[in-house]
């Protein structure tokens, strides 16, 4: 080809990509949706998002376009929510329509619907209102769910001794402690914090935790068609997922054995037990498949979102000796030194609560929330969503509204409580989401959160290696999830 007719080809194929812009761009913008930043063709507004702090690039946007705004991820539709106001209206008010759930391609290829997280309507629906009602009424067994993250809190501490006072990494044995509370749950078992089982188990989950805080797997949930190009990082999760998958199949053959439906010992047992009673329904969602992928649901979900609370909690209070005298004064004073601190003791004990509270604000571990959809058309403000758009509901903007909490990106425990120094709730506490499709295990978390931190602080004096004010609080990857940073301290006995 001669060099004028190189040129005539190129300069025919700039023409052609400027009208499949101008023309994807009027496309767009077509239709009542939010405003928002104009998509580039098949990559949409990825190249305007910082993968590594993505909670500040939505709040950028929020500051240009306002509480509600449309980008794309790649060629998907996203409206974004940004601010408590805007996000109560849609997942409360309109929680009808905004309780499917979004597409997440890395959950959804692994996970094909099954479950309750990642589920979709009729089967979300029976398994959620089955699993609430099963954790609310847990009175199976000769133990009830308190008992049972008591009796855990006494062997955490008892593992915390054998260090000795020595600079220790807390983060296996704050893993080990949550992901008992799920076994004692699911399977009214537990294990040794030493049993190789156990520490099978744990490493399956903390590393799926840190490979889906990646930048690559935002990638892949927003450009799904490149996937095939993508570091094989994804295929370990996927196996990851699995292996945990035939664990939990493993305990259930071995619960159909024993099987008594008057008198179920545990989760596993509630759910054979509603599949004998469902069975001639062909309407029911509960199978083995849905089993093993909900009780893996609630390992994943209920297992490492406390544990990394915790861990952050315990680098604050290192961070913070003042608040750590105040608690144990506290501890001291409700509970003394030989009694097993129970759920009662949080009403009086308004600055524990208002401590545990600001950790959650303050960390923010979920900064973008779960996605959501709507499922139905619906007019929305000024707006009209159409049916099957992505939401995204941020939880980071109520979590850090400076009208709500003063100096938001400061710790600081008197965001919870009023001038007497008692307990002051928050609307704009939204750790665990609302509506819904807020967080399942939210009772079992809060539960845990009061029941191991108190129990630690009423038996040891947390020291830090070193100055506490060298000691860094930043996460190491604003993504999916805020991860506390690696530290090390030493358990005193008090």
């Amino acid at each position: 080809m001669d060099l004028w007719g190189l040129s005539s080809t190129i300069l025919l194929a700039c023409v052609l990509f400027l009208i499949f812009l101008s023309l994807w761009s009027q496309g767009f913008k077509k239709g009542k949706l939010p405003p928002g930043p104009t998509p580039l063709p098949f990559v949409g507004n990825i190249l305007q998002l910082d993968f590594k702090n993505m909670t500040a690039t939505f709040s950028e946007l929020a500051e240009k376009y306002g509480p509600i705004y449309t980008l794309y991820m790649g060629t998907q539709r996203v409206v974004v929510l940004h601010g408590y106001s805007i996000t109560k209206e849609a997942l409360v008010d309109q929680g009808d329509v905004f309780m499917e759930r979004g597409d997440m391609p890395i959950f959804d290829d692994m996970l094909k619907g099954q479950g309750v997280v990642f589920s979709h309507g009729e089967r979300w629906k029976q398994i959620r209102r089955f699993s609430l009602m099963t954790l609310r009424n847990f009175g199976m067994g000769k133990r009830s769910i308190e008992e049972r993250v008591q009796e855990e809190a006494q062997c955490l501490v008892e593992e915390l001794r054998k260090t000795k006072g020595q600079p220790t990494d807390p983060t296996f044995i704050l893993g080990c402690a949550p992901c008992n509370v799920i076994c004692s749950i699911l399977f009214n078992d537990r294990f040794q914090y030493n049993s190789e089982k156990f520490l099978y188990i744990m490493n399956l989950l903390n590393e799926n935790f840190h490979l889906l805080n990646k930048p690559w797997s935002q990638l892949y949930n927003f450009l799904p068609a490149f996937r095939v190009h993508l570091p094989g990082e994804h295929k370990r999760i996927s196996q990851n997922v699995k292996e945990m998958k035939h664990f939990i199949l493993e305990r259930v053959k071995e619960h159909q054995k024993n099987l008594d439906p008057n008198n179920p010992q545990d989760y596993i047992d509630c759910f054979l037990s509603k599949m004998q009673q469902e069975k001639d329904n062909p309407q029911s969602e509960f199978d083995l498949e849905n089993l093993v992928m909900t009780g893996a649901d609630l390992f994943g979900a209920g297992t490492e979102t406390t544990s990394s609370t915790l861990r952050h909690g315990l680098l604050l209070i290192l961070k913070h000796p003042e608040v750590q005298a105040k608690i144990h004064e506290e501890i001291d004073r409700v509970i003394g030194q030989n009694r097993v601190p129970s759920i009662k003791d949080r009403q009086d004990m308004p600055y524990m609560d208002a401590v545990i509270h600001e950790v959650q604000r303050f960390t923010d571990l979920i900064p973008l929330n779960l996605p959501h959809a709507v499922n139905r058309d619906i007019q929305f403000k000024q707006y009209v969503i159409p049916k099957g758009t992505t939401i995204f509901p941020l939880l980071s903007p109520a979590l850090h509204d400076s009208k709500e909490f003063p100096n938001p990106d400061q710790f600081d425990p008197q965001h919870f409580l009023d001038t007497n120094g008692k307990f002051k709730k928050s609307d704009c506490f939204i750790p665990f989401s609302i509506g819904k499709r807020s967080c399942l295990g939210e009772g079992l978390a809060r539960m845990e959160l009061f029941l191991f931190l108190t129990t630690i602080v009423q038996n040891f004096t947390l020291k830090p290696v070193g100055d506490p004010n060298e000691l860094s609080i930043k996460t190491s990857r604003v993504g999916f999830t805020n991860v506390p940073p690696k530290y090390q301290v030493r358990f005193l006995p008090r």
